[in-house]
């Protein structure tokens, strides 16, 4: 699914078959999680190939390893660089691409002495899929800040995202909605999301989720086309019953929801903000203009 025999990755300064790019049993990065990584899209724009916001990805990135101690010895221009080349060797214009820092051989619980890079890419559809989700409050709580750097985007972090995940589908949900170590509502395992109440939208503020570079493009398009957005501590009990959410993230781009714990939302998706954003995104990534909300509604 993300790779065969002839596809091509970045790995520790070579482009590299990726059936021969090798990591090492004893690398610190396989035993701790203590690795930072990005999910970036490129997508095929009437400019030709476009990497969306590769500045901002590549940016966060350096954050991501800088704020846990992993050496970052790397200039983000030219991994953009060699993102593009990436793409052109494997043929690819919408593509997902992952950038992984991760740390060479050592068994103790120090900071990275040295860090290795992979660049990969893939052709990969809307992660969550292009069906309305159905979301289930997971039991499992997000991981706080008191603990973890949550605003950096670190491998072992995925863990809390995995179990609540699993958890929503084994109870046969689409996806699951994590509470803060507070009660309030924090984010998807893999994507921030948004509320809709009497035409002003509703999303978690920043503390104890990822500031993800898709919900500041939305913040983006929301001051564009006049939307209201309020950030803030959302209790659960208070988005029951709202008109309609969305979730939004990279790889899940922006998708709709229809229901939460079996509770379906009051507006009907096509009606909705989210369905006027969704529809903007598209045109932002494509590179296409957008100015109002008639004219993407």
């Amino acid at each position: 699914m993300y790779y065969n025999e002839n596809t091509i990755v970045f790995f520790n300064g070579e482009f590299v078959k990726a059936t021969d790019a090798k990591a090492n049993v004893y690398d610190q990065s396989l035993h701790y999680g203590y690795a930072v990584f990005e999910g970036i899209r490129s997508y095929n724009t009437q400019n030709g190939t476009r990497i969306f916001k590769a500045k901002e990805h590549y940016d966060r990135l350096q954050f991501s390893a800088e704020s846990i101690g992993i050496p970052y010895p790397y200039n983000n221009d030219e991994l953009t660089e060699i993102s593009y080349e990436v793409l052109k060797r494997n043929n690819f214009t919408d593509a997902y691409l992952r950038p992984l820092i991760t740390c060479p051989p050592n068994m103790q619980l120090t900071k990275g002495k040295d860090a290795q890079i992979l660049i990969a890419a893939w052709e990969w559809g809307a992660y969550l899929g292009e069906k309305l989700l159905r979301l289930s409050t997971s039991s499992y709580r997000r991981i706080t800040p008191a603990c973890f750097r949550v605003e950096a985007k670190v491998s072992g972090h995925y863990i809390n995202s995995i179990m609540a995940s699993q958890e929503a589908k084994d109870k046969g949900f689409d996806e699951a909605l994590l509470l803060d170590v507070e009660g309030f509502v924090a984010e998807g395992p893999g994507a921030n999301i948004f509320f809709e109440k009497d035409g002003v939208l509703h999303t978690p503020q920043l503390g104890s989720i990822l500031p993800g570079i898709t919900r500041a493009t939305v913040l983006e398009i929301c001051e564009g086309l006049g939307i209201e957005v309020v950030e803030r501590q959302i209790k659960p009990e208070e988005v029951r019953g709202v008109d309609s959410a969305f979730m939004c993230g990279t790889a899940a781009e922006v998708i709709g929801i229809e229901s939460l714990d079996g509770v379906a939302f009051a507006k009907p998706w096509k009606e909705s903000l989210g369905a006027i954003i969704q529809k903007a995104y598209k045109n932002v990534v494509l590179e296409k203009e957008y100015r109002t909300v008639a004219q993407v509604a």
